[in-house]
Parts: C-alpha cells; structure tokens; sequence
C-alpha cells in the first residue's frame, strides 16, 4: 500500500484513539478468526502484510507448509463500539496471501472475489441482500440455556418482544460500522429474530454478514445472553434460514440484468437462465449453503423452509422465489434463494450460488414453468408428474452430491473442494455414532 494511504488510516486511528487492531478472515466453515496486533505495528501490517500459522487454521495448509500472511483491506476499517472508547479496538477484514505473495487459493474471499471476476467478465456485477434470523438464549453461571426467551410471535410489539432494546443496541452498533440497516422485528419462533441490511456487491455484502454475525453476539453478550445462529437449536419450532435476494446489475450500464418489463413475471432470459441454473444444481449446493448436521433438521416441510426444487412468483414453499414487482422499482427485481442458513461461511454461499447461476447463462438454460401451488401438499404422485426433485435430507447425502459435482469442483478450486469434504465427512461421522437422548427414550427400556 502506498505511503499517503497508510498515512491517512493511522491519521484516523489517532483521532479514533485506537491502541489495538484485529485482523478478522474466516476458516472454510465459516469460523470468524483473528489476529491482534498493536497500533504500531500497523503501518507494517499495511505495507507488507503480518504472518501468521495456516496449518492451525481447518482447511488451510499442513504444519510443513505453514508459513502464510495476512493483508489487511483498507475499505474495512471500523471501530468495533462495544470496545473500550479510550483503548479502542479497529478491525480490519483481511485476504490471506502465501509466501511467494500469491492469492491463497483456498482463502474464502478470494473464492468470493474469483467468482465475481467470472461475472465481471461476462459483464455483470452480482448483488445481493441476506436475512439473517437467529435466537436470543439465556445464559445462566456461563451456561447457555436453549429454552425460549420470550413468547413473541411473528412482527410480535412490547411486551411479548422484550429483546426489543437488544435488537435496537445492535442496530445502534451495525450502523457505527458503516452497515445500513433496513428493518428489525421479532420472528416467527420465541425468542428468534431477524435484523436486515442493505442489499449490495457479493463481496462487500459478505464482510457485512460476517460483521453482523459478531456484532449479534457481542452485543447480546453485553445483556448477558448467547445469539446462535444454529439452524434449528430447538425443536418443533421454525429454525433460522437466511434466505438470499440476488440479482445482476450490467457493468456497462448499471441496469438490472434480471429485469424485462415485456415478461409476464418481469424477468429477463438472463434471470431465468440463472435460475434454472441454480435449480438444477440445487442438491449439489446444499452442501455449501447448509453445511452442518443441524442444517438438515431445518429443512424439513411444515416450517417454511423449503424442501422442493422448484420456483415461484409467491409460493413461499418453493425453493426460489419472485417477490412481486413494483412499477417504478425495476432496481429491485431479483430471485431470492430460499435454503441457505446462517450456520455457512457466506463467502463460500455467494461463490457457489453466483458460479451455478453464471453456468445457467452461459448455458443458456431454459426455465420451466413456476410452482405456484402449495408443494407441501404435493404426494409423490404429484411431484413426480411435475418432476420436482426434493433437496438433500442429510449433511451425508448432501456432501454425495456435492462430491460428484463437476461445476463446483472446478469453480471452488481443488484444494478446497477436498479438504472440505475431508472435513465436514469427519463432521459426520462424530455425528453419526453418538448415542441421543432421542435414542434412549425410544429403546432402553424397550429393547
């Protein structure tokens, strides 16, 4: 980085009397990490980067080739307002480099920026706008309680939202960090909430999620509560999703690409061709965008998550849908995806869901029809006549898909594709012989 800039960051961290600097990145299952170091190693940090050990970081490098850095982005300076304002904290988001200073490949930005170079090339630039939902527990001596905190409903007011000032200090804190806050409300389960942001660039949009994700938690921390973002922490209530707005605006012009006024649905070919592109490599993406055990406990019908591969101008059951047009507003015409949840890395989940939609285009793949009936209320009869495929009923099935996909392998990058599976099968398998409560109740006595 060149002098005047750096000069210019420490100017503004003397006025924000900042002593210490996190730089903030994230392991391929989305684990925020850091590095902290002091103020006055920062213009160093700026000009050369700071090294730190990969092979303690999952699915980075082996102990024998450990040696990586890390470089700071200078557009993510913020002071995180929970700190101390007299010894403040700046983070900076930063992208993971290797010795020789080239891009590692199995860095999650840079996968994110890779995929957007792929767009770029074919004259687009990819948006989108994620909602985010989680729960707010108790804590009691440390430990969490994973009972519901309150009786609230959907869009529920005081008193039967008590966490309203929770949710209000998180906006407060959101906005000090430069993010733009669009509504807050209490969401459909007790104790689960939802706080959306500003629809903007894939890359921009995941340092944001990421950002949110920590500011949640720390302020809730400050109220004595735990925020999780786990799909689905209590059962037979909704889990938490976060559905993804996206769209494609044309670098040439600035025009959503996604728009035709003259279609019935107001999409264009390029929209549609995107669609059917993720459509038909739903299974494979699930993988990515629901990647825990827990994910697939959320993905079951009669929660509102969808469960069906198909697409829909209204019909929230289908997997992506068109939010209704408003004339006047082409800007805001997008798909919204529907499956993902807050437990994946999000830059990951833009990467694959822009990669497969970028092959529908340059496939030119056609659209079937919408689904605009409830397919909840499909039998197998129905859905096989239709030929509507259902989405992954396990992490396991998931991660067979996803093994088997050309696209994403090739998109992804190989070191990551493989340490991923490598991974998360290990995430099964810890799963899979573990003894449940359900178990016992169901067989002990019986067996």
């Amino acid at each position: 980085m060149e002098k005047g800039k750096i000069d210019k960051i420490m100017e503004k961290a003397k006025r924000d009397k900042v002593k210490f600097v996190e730089l903030v990145f994230t392991d391929i299952m989305g684990m925020i990490k850091s590095v902290t170091i002091p103020i006055q190693t920062l213009p160093d940090c700026l000009k050369g980067g700071t090294w730190f050990d990969g092979s303690s970081i999952k699915g980075f490098t082996r102990i024998a080739e450990s040696d990586m850095y890390l470089m700071p982005d200078p557009e993510t300076y913020a002071v995180l307002p929970w700190k101390s304002k007299e010894n403040a904290v700046a983070r900076f988001i930063c992208d993971i480099y290797n010795p020789d200073g080239t891009s590692f490949e199995g860095d999650p930005r840079y996968i994110l920026k890779k995929a957007m170079g792929e767009a770029e090339k074919l004259g687009y630039k990819y948006c989108v706008g994620p909602e985010l939902e989680f729960f707010l527990f108790k804590k009691v001596d440390g430990k969490i309680m994973p009972e519901a905190l309150d009786v609230g409903g959907y869009f529920d007011y005081e008193p039967r939202d008590p966490s309203s000032d929770v949710r209000k200090d998180i906006i407060l804190a959101l906005e000090s960090l430069g993010i733009e806050v669009e509504t807050s409300h209490h969401e459909v389960a007790n104790g689960q909430h939802e706080i959306s942001f500003k629809y903007g660039d894939a890359l921009t949009t995941a340092d944001n999620t990421i950002t949110f994700k920590h500011t949640v938690k720390s302020i809730a921390h400050q109220y004595g509560l735990h925020a999780t973002f786990m799909p689905k922490p209590i059962f037979g209530e909704n889990g938490s999703g976060m559905h993804v707005h996206q769209s494609l605006f044309s670098v040439k012009s600035g025009k959503n690409a996604f728009f035709d006024g003259n279609d019935k649905y107001k999409l264009s070919n390029v929209a549609k061709s995107f669609i059917r592109g993720q459509l038909t490599h739903a299974r494979e993406l699930c993988a990515i965008v629901n990647p825990t055990v827990n994910s697939y406990k959320r993905l079951v019908a009669g929660y509102e998550a969808p469960v069906y591969i198909c697409w829909a101008s209204i019909n929230r059951s289908a997997l992506i849908r068109i939010p209704r047009y408003t004339k006047g507003k082409e800007s805001a015409s997008r798909a919204e995806l529907r499956c993902p949840d807050p437990s994946c890395n999000p830059y990951l989940a833009f990467a694959a869901m822009l990669f497969l939609g970028l092959d529908g285009i340059r496939k030119k793949l056609p659209l079937s029809q919408p689904t605009e009936e409830d397919v909840y209320e499909f039998d197998k009869a129905k859905l096989k006549e239709l030929g509507i495929k259902t989405l992954p009923a396990s992490l396991y099935e998931a991660l067979m898909e996803f093994k088997e996909s050309t696209i994403l392998k090739e998109s992804l990058g190989k070191h990551f594709f493989e340490v991923y599976i490598e991974a998360k099968l290990k995430e099964w398998d810890s799963f899979r012989i573990q003894v449940t409560q359900w178990e016992k109740d169901m067989y002990l006595e019986k067996v």
